[in-house]
Parts: C-alpha cells; sequence; structure tokens
C-alpha cells in the first residue's frame, strides 16, 4: 500500500512512525477484558476502535517492519498474538491522547501544518514544495488533500502534547553528579579462591539423595523429542552447480562491452602536509605556505631526500612515520585539488605546492597501475562466473513453483523431486526439538515447525516448500522420531551423585568463606591467600564478573581493609580484600553531565508519558471485545 512512497524515508516516518510511537507504553494484560462479540475491537470512552482500524493498522505495522527488516522480515511475525495486541494496545494509545486533545481543544497551527507538508521530500520539486506532486503523490495513496492534512494535524498535536508531557522531566544537577562520581570511583581489590574441590572429602551423601533428587526433578533429565530427517534444498547455488558455460559464451559476453572490464587506474604517492585549517587566520595559512615553499625548493633539489624530509616535517599522522607514504589510491579517494595534482604526474615528478582544506602538500608520484582493459584470459574466470549466476538465478524463477507443486504432489518421498530437478538428497542426525547452535536449515524457525508438525512425525510427509530467503527453499521429510522421554535413574545416577557432592562443597565451601570474613572483619589472625591486587570501578570492573562487581561495591568502606565475599556457581567461594577506595572529583566541565543528562531526562519523560497514558485511563475507561486477541489481518 506504500508503493508510491516506499523509497522515501521522511514520508514513511511522517505517515508511519506517529502512528507507531504509543505502542510500547504499556501491556495490554493490565486491562484485557473479553466481552464477547461486539462491533468494536476496544472501546476507549465512548470512542469505539473498529475491526477495520486494527486491519489498517496491522497492514502499517507489516509495511513498517518490512521497510525496517528488509530480507529478514518474515511475515509468519504479523499472525503473532503478542505483535497483534501490541498493535491494538497501541491504537489504544492513540485514541486516550486524542481524546484528551479534543477535550482540551489543543491543535496543531495552519503554519506548522503547511511547514511539516512543505518540507517533506516527497512533496518536493528541485527542492521545492510541488503542489501537483503533492496531490500526485496523495492520490496514489488513496488519500485525499484533506483527509491527509486532518490526519498530520492530529499526528502534529499529538507530538504536541507529547513533547509537553516530556519537558516536564526536571534532571537535579546533584543527582548526576553522584552517579558519575559512583561511576568513577576505584576500589583497589584482591581475591581469595576457597575451590570446592577442597572440602570434597568432607561431603557424605544420604544413601537416597541422588533418588529423591531425580524423583523431585523428573523434567531436568527428560530427553527431547527427536527427529532424523531427509531434505531437498532448492537454491540459485545448488542449481549453479547444474550449469555449465562455454568459452564462446565468455568470449560473446566479453566483446560485447570490453570496457566493462577496465581495471581503474591507481597511484601510489608520498606527500609532505604542513596543516593550516580552512578556517586558520590568513597569517597562520600564510606562515604554513611559506614552509612548505621552502621545503619544496629542497625536495626539488634533492627528489631523493622526499621520505626522509617528509617524516621530519610532515604533520600528517598518517603517513609521516612511513616517509609521507599514502599507498595507492584511486580517483575519488582523495580530496580534488590533492587528486588532480597526482594525477597529473609522472612516476618519480614532484608537484608544486597543492593548497586543500587540510593545508599545504607536496606529492611525488611513486608508481602506476592498472588503467587498461583487462585481457580476456585475465576476466575469463570472472565472466564465467557470472553468466553461470544469472543463468541459475533464471532458472530458479522458473521452477520455484513446480518444486513446490512436485513435492506436494508425491508426499511419500522426496526422491521424485530429487531427481527432477537433479538435487542431492541429504539426511540429518537426530535433530532435538528446541535445540540451540543448529546447522542450516534447521536454525530456521519455520523448518523446526514443519518437522516436528503432527502431520510430518506421524505421516512422515514431505513438508511444504519452506522459503528461508536468498533465493532458496526446502522441504524434509521425517525418516525416525523419538518421542520425548525421562531417562531412566541408573542412566543418570552417577551424574547426579556428582552435581549434589559437588553442590555440597560449595555450600561447605561458603560457609568456611562466611565463617573467614568475620574473622577478618574482626582483625583476627586468618590464614588467607589474596591473590595481586587490581583496580576496578562500575565504568571498568576488569576480570571481575557482574555478581562479584556488584558484590564489591555494595561492601561499606567506612573502615579499611573492608571484605566481601560471593559463592560462585560450579567452583566454590571467593572472599574480596578492598584495601583502597578513590573518589576523583569531577571537572566543572566534564562533557558527561549533559549528555548523562539528556539520557536521564530521556527516561523521566518516558515515566511521567506513562502516567499521562495511565491516568487517561481512569478518565477514559478502556475495554477490549475477544476480536482484540483474534483479529486476522
Amino acid at each position: 500500500m506504500f508503493d508510491a512512497v516506499r523509497s522515501n524515508k521522511r514520508i514513511v516516518q511522517v505517515i508511519l512512525a506517529l502512528i507507531a510511537i504509543t505502542f510500547a507504553f504499556f501491556g495490554i494484560e493490565s486491562y484485557l477484558q473479553f466481552l464477547g462479540k461486539d462491533d468494536y475491537v476496544a472501546k476507549v470512552g465512548r470512542s469505539k476502535i473498529t475491526a477495520q482500524e486494527l486491519d489498517q493498522a496491522l497492514r502499517e505495522e507489516q509495511d513498517r517492519l518490512r521497510s525496517q527488516l528488509g530480507e529478514a522480515f518474515d511475515p509468519s511475525i504479523m499472525q503473532r498474538p503478542e505483535l497483534k495486541r501490541s498493535v491494538v494496545d497501541g491504537l489504544v494509545n492513540q485514541r486516550l491522547l486524542r481524546l484528551q486533545l479534543d477535550s482540551s481543544g489543543m491543535r496543531a497551527t495552519p503554519e506548522s501544518l503547511r511547514q511539516m507538508i512543505a518540507g517533506i521530500p516527497a512533496f518536493q520539486e528541485e527542492g521545492k514544495f510541488s503542489q501537483k506532486r503533492y496531490e500526485q503523490m496523495l492520490a496514489a495513496r488513496g488519500y485525499s488533500p484533506d483527509r491527509f492534512e486532518a490526519g498530520l494535524a492530529q499526528d502534529l498535536a499529538q507530538q504536541q502534547l507529547i513533547a509537553g508531557v516530556g519537558r516536564s522531566a526536571i534532571v537535579p544537577a546533584a543527582v548526576v553528579d553522584r552517579w558519575l562520581t559512583l561511576q568513577d570511583e576505584t576500589r583497589e581489590v584482591s581475591m581469595w579462591s576457597l575451590s570446592a574441590a577442597t572440602y570434597l572429602p568432607q561431603v557424605k551423601l544420604a544413601a537416597d539423595a541422588a533418588q529423591k533428587d531425580y524423583d523431585a526433578n523428573k523434567a531436568r533429565y527428560e530427553t527431547p523429542e527427536q527427529v532424523k530427517v531427509e531434505y531437498l534444498v532448492l537454491s540459485q547455488d545448488e542449481l549453479g552447480a547444474q550449469v555449465s558455460v562455454s568459452d564462446d559464451e565468455i568470449r560473446k559476453q566479453y566483446d560485447a562491452d570490453p570496457k566493462r572490464y577496465a581495471a581503474p587506474e591507481e597511484r601510489r604517492a608520498r606527500h609532505i602536509l604542513i596543516e593550516a585549517a580552512k578556517d586558520a587566520g590568513a597569517d597562520k595559512r600564510a606562515a604554513a605556505k611559506a614552509k612548505a615553499e621552502a621545503l619544496h625548493k629542497q625536495v626539488v633539489a634533492k627528489p631523493d631526500s622526499f621520505a626522509v624530509l617528509a617524516k621530519a616535517n610532515s604533520q600528517d599522522p598518517g603517513s609521516a612515520a612511513n616517509g609521507g607514504d599514502l599507498g595507492f589510491f584511486a580517483r575519488g579517494a582523495m580530496v580534488k585539488p590533492f587528486e588532480d595534482a597526482a594525477f597529473g604526474l609522472k612516476v618519480g615528478q614532484i608537484s608544486a605546492v597543492v593548497e586543500t582544506d587540510y593545508g599545504y602538500h607536496i606529492i611525488q608520484l611513486e608508481e602506476v597501475r592498472g588503467g587498461g582493459v583487462k585481457s580476456f584470459d585475465q576476466v575469463k574466470g570472472e565472466i564465467a562466473v557470472e553468466l553461470k549466476q544469472s543463468a541459475a538465478a533464471k532458472r530458479y524463477a522458473e521452477v520455484a513453483d513446480s518444486f513446490g507443486n512436485t513435492v506436494y504432489e508425491q508426499p511419500d518421498s522426496l526422491k521424485p523431486a530429487a531427481e527432477k530437478y537433479k538435487l542431492v538428497l541429504r539426511q540429518s542426525d537426530w535433530i532435538a526439538k528446541g535445540g540451540r547452535g543448529l546447522p542450516a536449515p534447521f536454525n530456521n524457525e519455520k523448518v523446526m515447525a514443519a518437522v516436528f508438525s503432527a502431520d510430518s512425525v506421524k505421516n512422515s510427509r514431505n513438508t511444504e516448500a519452506i522459503d528461508l530467503g536468498n533465493n532458496s527453499m526446502v522441504s524434509l521429510r521425517v525418516l525416525e522420531h523419538k518421542a520425548a522421554a525421562i531417562r531412566p535413574f541408573a542412566e543418570v545416577r552417577a551424574a547426579i551423585e556428582q552435581k549434589l557432592t559437588v553442590d555440597e562443597a560449595i555450600k561447605l565451601a561458603a560457609k568456611d568463606g562466611e565463617a573467614q570474613i568475620a574473622k577478618l572483619r574482626k582483625g583476627e589472625a586468618v590464614e588467607a591467600k589474596f591473590g595481586q591486587t587490581g583496580e576496578v570501578s562500575r565504568a571498568k570492573p576488569g576480570p571481575l564478573p557482574l555478581d562479584a562487581l556488584k558484590a564489591v561495591f555494595r561492601t561499606p568502606v567506612d573502615k579499611l581493609p573492608a571484605f566481601a565475599g560471593i559463592e560462585v556457581p560450579g567452583q566454590g567461594y571467593a572472599v574480596f580484600k578492598i584495601s583502597k577506595v578513590t573518589k576523583p572529583a569531577l571537572a566543572p566541565n566534564d562533557p558527561r553531565r549533559a549528555d548523562l543528562a539528556s539520557q536521564y531526562g530521556r527516561l523521566l519523560a518516558e515515566e511521567d508519558l506513562r502516567a499521562y497514558v495511565a491516568a487517561l485511563r481512569d478518565r477514559y475507561p478502556v475495554k477490549l471485545s475477544k476480536s482484540a486477541g483474534d483479529a486476522k489481518e
């Protein structure tokens, strides 16, 4: 529905982004009420949101997601109940705001509306607003100017309302400074590890401990449902492997447009830069130019000294250390005055002083390569690949539909399709339902849903041809199936006993660690083995994991050394000694103040807006019908 304007980001933002802005305010569950079959999807105060409005919003959300995700967009996402509920929620929030606008009498001014429309690039010709183009673009989408302007006026007024609420958020400077101070605070920390292995000999499990754990946690020992499948992948790459091209075809392609295979000319040069910014004063630029001209006389007199003089005098940090060597570059890589000079030199020649926005340059051309048409033999392989890809793409477009028909019409075997399209029939190992890190194509959600469907598992029929994107599709058939099952106790007993033993050892390590910390805090002697001291902060935790960092910075440090400890899953217990605390003073002009205040302000504004919309829900009661959860596109 947005074919006429999809390529223009600005109009997409105006028409779609304004609509979607309130989608994320609240979870729909907070007010979900099923009322049976009614003539509305939602009722906000006395205002109704119809099924047609929901369908329209769903289509617009689909276009927004497709534009945002590109080839990664999966149309099945539109069938997810949570997405549909979020769209309904957005419509409700939008209606709440518009009811409040009507009540308050807030309106967008005609001038602001005119400026907004005039500023949309889609409505412009040669940089100026065009009434004719404006009407054409709206007509292409099925809008009249009156309808579009009325909707845009509402959106602008809504933005003014939201902005007004957001501007009420106040960020105290003391809060910002306190947060930055905490971020900058550093603590010198050393660690003492109490390994669970040390406490293993002390563990004595009860005879029935493993059995009790097994009985209480059987789901932990369940093997998931699994399948073995055979599958066919129809892809442009698979078909490309079947394509062969002759030397005559390759030669014909080459002869049709030899210039296409021209190698761009590249030049390697050295330069000496004497910096002088474009906005530097006339005196500074004159001094820089004089210095460059003096160096120019030296390199012209002794060209072999160019690299030495560049290393000693060039102010280009990227090349000075290499004697001014810039490597190879093509046209378009350098600023135009520099490029014109470099491409006007012969090898070994030195340019006059060249002025650019960066300063003054002296250039010496070192080497030239490319610039001619590549020979047939040089590009033969490249053309062959290109012709194969073109033929494969054409073939894929021709057979994609018939492949789907073949696997559907002969559902009990993939062999006919494999033979017809000359594809390799592959077999998988056991694939677990819900498995992670699976190879392609089993890392695809639609593929996993298809192979574990009742029809695939019970009847061992071919799945439909599933589009994998990137000009490829797959059909699969289940060969073997294993239902989910609880592993026998005898099979897992040893692993359970080992886990329980380690768990108990960790508990003993933690108990001992906490006792040692208590002694340390009292100043009692402890045979502790703390490692090397290191400095950490909240922003730079170093090797400390998050739990350890939290423990270190939650520990009171009014008396040093201070001590903290945490249990380390699977390993034991760690004791931390905090020997020094540093709280640096903030600089008066610290730029982080403004950035943090801005970020914090946005968070407060969002919370204020949530609270404002929550208050509107009290003023305009919200009710949803069952169709709000079941609505289809």
